[in-house]
């Protein structure tokens, strides 16, 4: 067989190697994104923030150890909070003294502990 007969073969085959790829390409879709979801998810961002700047502070750290939770794991589990309790922990955490008290520090860890017990993560209260 001579080298024209192959060109019109393998041009044929790619273009149907081809053709046959295209029918795997997911189809993209696109909608409009409103302007209410948009503030949505930018209020729960500043929320999940506000929380895991509290939560980051040494004395809050030193509770939760001190209580037996990993505060690296309660960290991970705030992106994992609804919407109404992030709303209830920022409520809480805006009502507490500027300056911040023990008795204030310590109500934000129980309310922290109390979040992690409800959904699952620890089992704090299990001895109470």
């Amino acid at each position: 067989m001579n080298k024209t007969g192959r060109k019109p073969f393998f041009a044929w085959l790619a273009v149907f190697a081809h053709l046959v790829s295209l029918a795997f390409v997911p189809m993209a879709q696109a909608e409009m994104v409103g302007t209410g979801a948009m503030l949505d998810e930018a209020d729960r961002a500043e929320r999940v923030a506000e929380v895991r700047d509290m939560l980051g502070q040494e004395r809050v750290a030193e509770q939760m150890v001190e209580l037996g939770v990993d505060p690296a794991a309660a960290q991970a589990r705030v992106a994992s909070l609804t919407d109404a309790e992030l709303a209830q922990m920022q409520d809480n955490l805006e009502s507490l003294p500027a300056g911040g008290s023990a008795l204030a520090v310590l109500g934000v860890v129980f309310l922290v502990l109390l979040v992690l017990e409800l959904v699952g993560v620890t089992n704090v209260f299990s001895r109470i």
